[in-house]
């Protein structure tokens, strides 16, 4: 078999790799001699993976995620590990115990997050293509942030297994590049069935780009334009839309009632979902030994003060509130109550239109600092977070630029469409590019 030198060229200036590996010849397929980086939150054998948290230092992993395994099949080269928000809990990757990491179109803005390493590493030219993980916007954030491509598959398409656990009934791994072409070549090396994950659905993925995009409805909902969107971003947005209709597609107002509700049902389920997938971190089965002389509660509690951060307990307390007993009905019941809503306002959409787009941010990259308090990190995530309670597919693509910092915009489709939402994506780019 043939083998290809892997080249990979990283660059610390933008703290995007906590971990990167030699280069090493692989063998032909799909992604022979592509060296492609993954976030730190999935697994691989023998590199450390710490999920940006010191409460992992020095973890290393015993096997790999069906993701990896995947990779290494088709012939690529793992380039190393990407920095992310600690457990994936951020929209800026500032979050990491072990710096953030920079924007490289302005590094005194975020990258978005929590893949903001695997953005960064795509956007700095270091890497063709990279791994990251969505829970609320976490690959799409950070694509539109750093000017790339990013995917969140329809749940269940890629296989979770492998990948450390923040809420698992919203959690998708998909790929990042710097074109859709690429991320459909990634796609179409992951996603499939593995009896292994539970959730995983007999989707396999072969599909190759088409810009034809000639009598696609395009629903235009009007929450993605309103309250909290910056003007200039939806103005760029829009532009991008009427290129799409110049292609051939028609566009449909619609409206998402349920929109209202979906930040607090995401927060609510999210953390929930955290405080019991992060028990397990206590110094006894993971994270550094617990004082075995001092009692189990204050060992217990002097493990994860001193090594989770901020946010991260934030999460857990905010969830385990959430699920204690009289809060439970009030809170988690409620928050699946809006959650099955969203899942109908979408149905209803798509059973008039092919696709719905708007913007995936409502703001370009902010500046370092700039969102100081929890509740405005969490109105950044407001027109990503809906495509995840759905579990819907949802891609972002860069559309054009407001005061020199990219806009994303934001395609999402009907479940196991990914192929139509992809299509559109690759039409708008072919149009920008010629």
């Amino acid at each position: 078999m043939a083998a290809h030198e892997i080249t990979f060229e990283p660059d610390d200036r933008y703290n995007a790799f906590l971990t990167t590996c030699n280069k090493a010849p692989h063998g032909d397929g799909k992604l022979g001699g592509i060296a492609v980086a993954v976030k730190d939150n999935i697994s691989t054998k023998g590199i450390e993976t710490t999920c940006g948290s010191k409460i992992l230092k020095g973890y290393i992993p015993p096997y790999d995620a069906h993701v990896v395994d995947l990779l290494k099949q088709s012939g690529a080269a793992i380039a190393g590990k990407t920095n992310m928000d600690e457990f994936g809990m951020g929209t800026t990757t500032e979050n990491s115990s072990f710096g953030p990491t920079l924007n490289p179109c302005d590094i005194t803005r975020v990258p978005g997050g929590s893949s903001g390493g695997s953005a960064a590493a795509i956007a700095a030219g270091m890497v063709r293509m990279a791994l990251g993980t969505d829970t609320g916007g976490s690959i799409r954030c950070p694509a539109a942030f750093c000017g790339i491509v990013g995917l969140k598959p329809t749940y269940g398409r890629v296989s979770r297994y492998g990948l450390i656990a923040y809420a698992n009934s919203l959690e998708q791994i998909g790929p990042m590049a710097q074109n859709v072409s690429d991320v459909s070549l990634l796609m179409q090396v992951i996603a499939g069935h593995d009896r292994r994950d539970t959730t995983s659905y007999n989707k396999p993925y072969t599909h190759i780009p088409s810009p034809d995009i000639k009598g696609i409805k395009i629903g235009i909902p009007q929450e993605y334009f309103g309250q909290g969107v910056d003007n200039n971003v939806a103005e760029v947005t829009k532009r991008a839309i009427f290129r799409l209709e110049e292609l051939g597609a028609t566009t449909v107002p619609c409206s998402i009632p349920s929109m209202e509700y979906a930040l607090a049902a995401y927060y609510v389920t999210c953390t929930s979902e955290a405080s019991s997938n992060l028990a397990r971190f206590d110094g006894v089965r993971y994270g550094p030994a617990a004082d075995t002389k001092k009692s189990w509660h204050d060992a217990y509690r002097e493990v994860r003060e001193s090594n989770f951060g901020t946010e991260v307990r934030r999460r857990i307390m905010l969830g385990t509130f959430a699920l204690s007993s009289g809060y439970y009905g009030k809170y988690y019941a409620k928050a699946q109550v809006a959650r099955e809503n969203i899942k109908k306002d979408f149905s209803r959409i798509f059973s008039e239109v092919d696709v719905i787009a708007g913007p995936t941010m409502p703001t370009i990259a902010f500046k370092f600092g700039e969102k100081s308090d929890p509740l405005s990190m969490y109105l950044a995530d407001i027109l990503t977070v809906p495509a995840n309670l759905a579990g819907i597919p949802a891609i972002s693509v860069p559309c054009g630029t407001v005061e020199g910092m990219p806009v994303g915009l934001q395609i999402m489709g009907k479940p196991f469409e990914d192929e139509r939402v992809v299509d559109v994506a690759c039409a708008y780019e072919q149009v920008v590019s010629r």
